[in-house]
């Protein structure tokens, strides 16, 4: 309230600033309320989680900062009094109930001990009391149920073996007080070691190489922020990038300000506060602010009618989760060859003499579908033009396991993710006249335009690849703030049903250029694109696992790529009720989603098929503080 009151007297207008003063109940209410546009939420991860799933195909833009489970680590090399200081400062401030609190302790094995005592000697010393004091280290907990849950986790903690250490003094007898606590040679699995407890309770635990230093930080569901601790500036910098953080200050801990970024990866939400990467969470596109030229106003599930696809085309699966498609005029059973491919016959048809079924393309592999079934696509007269593989659950596990091995794609420089994107445009740009007519078949439209259009955008972002970087933040210290654009990880792309070949090229390329690795989910009804796509890709050294495509109905794949607890982010373009389920669902392990409604987006559009808006949705922001001077 005096925050309020300070704007008034700064002049604010009236209803600009709004405190609504209240419990959580009263939060909900704010959430659920249709006149909010956008909800940025500070707090645990469980309630995040609720945000994320009461919110879900509301439209609400979200911006979550969760808890954290951050790490502290040293290296042999670290001013070991200098750690000292700096690890009151990162678990005993504010005693230890802050999201980025340095909880989990990571010594270079040749050093812990000696710091673990220095550590007691400067425990022995710190005050606890009341806060309005200037000479007290540590004040009250917040509430009893929080002191309560920190005494039951310590007593856990203590009961699993863990050695724990406290000062000899008492805490006051009134109010909610708890003294700094030292877990040490804790097991990296240890539920003290998971668990962000929101107290002043430090774990350690050691390491041996920086490599393993890595892994034991980023063993947690969390990825707020971490500190790192050396005089070697050279294994500073290689570790930092490493660390699935939002945040790593380099010696010191801490550091805030408004002109660099802070937020989370992982479990510890999405979204920046601060920074120029921060403003983009409350502003919009001018064509999002005035409203898109909507392809959905003329499309059906397939796409648009004037694009030549058959009126009024829907795709889904019945309650026994059997596969139907329909149009208007008629209702056809499902169309399943015996898996091996072979299909059945069909009333009308436009199947070449030698029938061809493409896979998937999983791990630089061309792959059967787990299911052993084929769909057939239609073309726009509704006669058969090909077949796809249906894939299914196992094979988005699979696609997703290729994915991940191949991460050393994000280590990759951009000039050379740049030249892989510019001889996939190339190779594409050789078959134009195939890729057309393919086009053609389908929807029953010319196709060259559209190839001329993917091959321009594949160029488009492959000249991005290297020139998309970051900012060197003056902040208020001796020393700068490094924001790095990293990529997501691994990114599930449901891609629309407009455009079979551009609509996927569309979110393919920005992807992929930005250190990505993905599972795509072609266009549902014109899959056929999309296999012939990969021959491009086989040809043009992509390395295997980046681009892994699963044909198959698009909103059950999207479901078990937002529930996959190892795909980091979801980009989805369906039906309203599909982007609901996909935001719900993602929920599992709050992974950032971008999902629009079906129509929502002019592909052909410069302004909306492509830009730093795709762009920014592959990347997320880390910011490195590095201090110098002697």
């Amino acid at each position: 309230m005096a925050f309020a009151e300070l704007a008034h007297y700064a002049g604010l207008p009236p209803g600009v600033l709004n405190v609504v003063v209240g419990d959580g109940e009263t939060g909900k209410h704010i959430v659920a309320h249709p006149g909010v546009d956008k909800i940025a939420f500070t707090g645990s991860t469980e309630v995040g989680r609720q945000i994320r799933i009461a919110t879900a195909g509301s439209g609400k833009k979200l911006s979550l900062e969760l808890g954290g489970k951050s790490p502290f680590l040293v290296f042999d090399d670290a001013d070991l009094d200098s750690v000292v200081e700096g690890v009151v400062d990162a678990i005993w401030f504010n005693q230890g109930q802050v999201c980025c609190a340095g909880s989990r302790l990571l010594a270079h094995e040749s050093i812990a001990d000696r710091l673990n005592e220095k550590l007691k000697a400067r425990m022995e010393r710190l005050r606890i009391g009341s806060p309005l004091d200037k000479a007290v280290d540590m004040g009250a907990i917040v509430a009893p149920v929080q002191l309560e849950r920190i005494r039951t986790l310590v007593e856990r903690g203590a009961a699993a073996g863990s050695p724990m250490w406290q000062p000899s003094w008492a805490c006051p007898a009134e109010g909610c007080f708890y003294p700094p606590t030292l877990f040490t040679n804790v097991n990296p699995a240890a539920e003290i070691a998971q668990v962000e407890i929101f107290g002043p309770v430090l774990v350690a635990m050691t390491f041996r190489t920086p490599s393993e230093a890595v892994e034991l930080a980023n063993n947690t569901p969390y990825g707020l922020a971490a500190s790192v601790w050396t005089e070697n500036i050279n294994l500073a910098l290689d570790v930092a990038p490493k660390l699935k953080a939002g945040v790593v200050w380099v010696n010191a801990t801490n550091l805030f300000d408004a002109s660099a970024g802070f937020g989370g990866y992982r479990e510890s939400g999405f979204g920046r506060e601060g920074g120029r990467e921060g403003m983009w969470e409350y502003v919009k596109s001018r064509s999002e602010a005035g409203g898109r030229s909507s392809e959905g106003a003329r499309a059906g599930a397939a796409g648009a009618a004037a694009r030549g696809a058959p009126p009024q085309l829907h795709d889904g699966t019945n309650g026994d989760g059997e596969r139907h498609r329909a149009d208007a005029s008629a209702t056809l059973p499902a169309q399943r060859g015996d898996g091996s491919g072979g299909a059945v016959p069909l009333p009308t048809s436009d199947l070449p003499p030698i029938n061809r079924t493409p896979k998937l393309f999983i791990g630089g592999k061309q792959a059967r579908p787990d299911s052993g079934y084929t769909i057939t696509v239609r073309g726009a007269g509704g006669a058969a033009v090909g077949e796809v593989g249906e894939g299914n659950r196992k094979d988005v596990r699979n696609a997703v396991a290729a994915a991940h091995a191949a991460s050393g794609w994000a280590r990759a420089t951009g000039h050379a993710r740049a030249q892989i994107l510019y001889y996939v445009a190339e190779n594409l740009a050789a078959r134009a006249a195939e890729f057309a007519a393919e086009i053609a078949r389908m929807t029953g439209v010319d196709g060259a335009d559209e190839v001329e259009a993917a091959v321009s955008r594949l160029f488009t972002y492959g000249a991005w690849a290297d020139k998309y970087d970051g900012a060197v933040h003056s902040v208020p210290i001796r020393g700068v703030a490094l924001a790095m654009h990293e990529p997501i990880g691994v990114l599930g792309l449901v891609a629309p049903d407009a455009h079979p070949l551009l609509g996927l090229v569309s979110v393919v390329a920005p992807a992929v250029a930005m250190g990505n690795t993905v599972v795509v989910v072609p266009s549902e009804p014109h899959p056929l694109s999309a296999t012939s796509f990969y021959s491009v890709l086989e040809t043009s050294d992509v390395p295997a696992g980046v681009v892994n495509i699963v044909t198959g109905g698009k909103d059950a794949l999207a479901k078990v790529l937002a529930e996959h607890d190892d795909v980091d982010g979801v980009w989805y373009w369906g039906s309203a009720d599909g982007v609901a389920k996909v935001e719900r669902a993602s929920a599992s392990n709050m992974k950032r989603t971008w999902a629009e409604a079906q129509g929502a987006r002019e592909w052909r559009a410069a302004g909306q098929g492509e830009g730093r808006e795709f762009l920014r949705a592959a990347t997320q922001v880390k910011n490195v503080w590095v201090p110098y001077g002697e």
